[in-house]
């Protein structure tokens, strides 16, 4: 049994309990959505606080977290698949998949991957189209024997016969899937559309030219442009014990120094001159479910209507289920599980706004209605208060997501370094929240009207043609109806020379 002095003790907890919980049942509101919330305010870091300039030459951003013993490194170089010679595409992007696959000057393929996994180490390269990237991610402990492994993977990669081999028959089996997928014709038919058959994001690996490419084609390659001039580089994690960022820097400093041999700066990365031209454009496949683009120009990321064309977006296409898009083709009609739009503001030359969805093909031409109708609103009339206070406030909000990590704060200021933002705003993200804050009602239907020109999008369609083009009688909608009557039927391409295959008898 208790005694007196316990049940004394637990009666006075008791009451302390409901004392301290009285006010707090108080001031509940009666429903959630009562709920009131502090206003989120976030401060970037400033990029100055880890950013150098190493004596050999690239920029680094360089961070020290002892949250883990690990460390990683970034390193960027200028230059992409744009530095493919003619008949040679796909060098960038097998040189780029060798360089941490095909072995050193001192370590075959098979070594270098034995000894990585012997040091639980990560080391991964690739070229894409406007960069390349080499990374390694290890224990802090082994952080010098990494960087010796990382300087003879950038200045002495082997290329090794074998492996280079053995990418290529992996990129030919590849090759025969490329019409598999309307996801992978739809991406392909958007770029021609968008940049035009010449731009150099259009150009293909082919058969011919992955045969064509040699070792010493690889050898060249990297000789030309892996070079300091072209480098940029962040590292984060645990230095070592004792290891001061100083100190650490002056390691990466050496990863870069007495580079032996001479390459070349990397040109722009080339603008396109192709003007998209209105239309339906048709891709016959058959399959069930079509696949449609809406397209339109749109503009470069330091456009001064860019945050304003960010929140317009959003509210049109882009905010997922807060969006106009999505509620009415997928909520309201239940045309398709996803759709949206996305409008990215190019870092080198405007980008495309795009509308898109997946659904039935004899309710594309309909759904495609909804997604024009719901373009020219945004741009007759404006949006509500609650449309615009919710899309500026998912840009704010998640706006620390981007710096969660030392590892992910120093690689956005690479980004920001690599593609020149940072030479014209060296604290851009500090003044982020404040631009889109200042987006009116009014900056949104003024940059719908610049931008949603809807008489003139290019709309895709791939799918199977007769059921695009003969609507579900519910919905009797045709394609060419939207289009101004235009419609361009676009074959699908040979997976081998990625040439237009002629089209096949009915």
């Amino acid at each position: 049994m208790k005694t007196m002095k316990q049940i004394l003790r637990a009666s006075a907890l008791a009451l302390l309990g409901a004392l301290l919980l009285a006010p707090a049942a108080q001031a509940v509101p009666p429903h959630p959505d009562k709920l009131t919330y502090p206003k989120f305010t976030y401060q970037p870091p400033s990029a100055k606080e880890y950013r150098t300039v190493l004596k050999s030459g690239p920029v680094a951003y360089v961070a020290e977290d002892r949250e883990l013993p690990l460390v990683s490194i970034s390193v960027t170089l200028r230059g992409g698949t744009y530095l493919d010679p003619a008949g040679k595409e796909g060098l960038a992007d097998l040189a780029g998949y060798l360089l941490a696959r095909g072995g050193t000057a001192t370590k075959t393929a098979e070594q270098l991957e034995e000894r990585l996994a012997f040091l639980a180490a990560q080391l991964s390269s690739s070229y894409g189209m406007d960069r390349g990237s080499v990374s390694l991610n290890l224990l802090a402990k082994d952080l010098d024997e990494g960087l010796a492994i990382l300087r003879e993977v950038l200045t002495a990669p082997r290329f090794q016969d074998d492996k280079l081999k053995l990418r290529r028959d992996q990129l030919l089996s590849d090759m025969k899937t490329r019409n598999d997928d309307t996801a992978d014709i739809e991406q392909r038919e958007r770029g021609f559309l968008a940049f035009g058959e010449g731009y150099y994001a259009n150009r293909y690996a082919t058969k011919a030219s992955l045969e064509s490419i040699t070792r010493e084609d690889l050898l060249a390659f990297h000789r030309r442009w892996v070079d300091p001039k072209n480098v940029i580089v962040a590292v984060a994690g645990d230095f070592g014990k004792g290891v001061t960022r100083a100190q650490m820097v002056a390691k990466v400093d050496a990863l870069f120094a007495k580079w032996p041999y001479k390459g070349e700066a990397a040109p722009p990365v080339p603008t396109p001159s192709h003007v998209m031209a209105p239309g339906l454009y048709v891709v016959d496949k058959d399959v069930n479910q079509g696949r449609v683009s809406v397209m339109l120009p749109a503009i470069q990321r330091d456009d001064p209507d860019y945050q304003a064309a960010l929140v317009m977006n959003d509210v049109l296409g882009g905010g997922g289920f807060t969006s106009r898009i999505t509620n009415r083709v997928r909520s309201d009609e239940g045309l398709a599980y996803s759709a949206g739009s996305g409008l990215a503001g190019g870092v080198w030359y405007p980008a495309t706004f795009r509308a898109s969805f997946q659904s039935k093909a004899r309710t594309c031409a309909y759904a495609t209605q909804i997604v024009l109708e719901e373009m020219t609103k945004v741009r007759d009339a404006e949006v509500t208060d609650e449309e615009l206070q919710t899309a500026k406030s998912s840009f704010i909000d998640t706006l620390s997501r981007n710096f969660a990590t030392k590892a992910q704060t120093v690689n956005v200021f690479l980004d920001e370094e690599f593609t020149g933002r940072f030479a014209k705003d060296p604290e851009y993200y500090r003044s982020y929240a404040a631009r889109v804050e200042k987006v009116t009602k009014a900056d949104v239907q003024r940059v719908a009207k610049r931008l949603l020109a809807t008489d003139k999008v290019a709309v895709l369609a791939v799918g199977k043609k007769d059921d695009l083009l003969n609507p579900d009688p519910k919905h009797p909608v045709k394609f060419p109806e939207l289009t101004g009557g235009k419609l361009t039927d676009l074959p699908l391409r040979d997976p081998f020379t990625m040439k237009p295959l002629a089209p096949a008898a009915k």
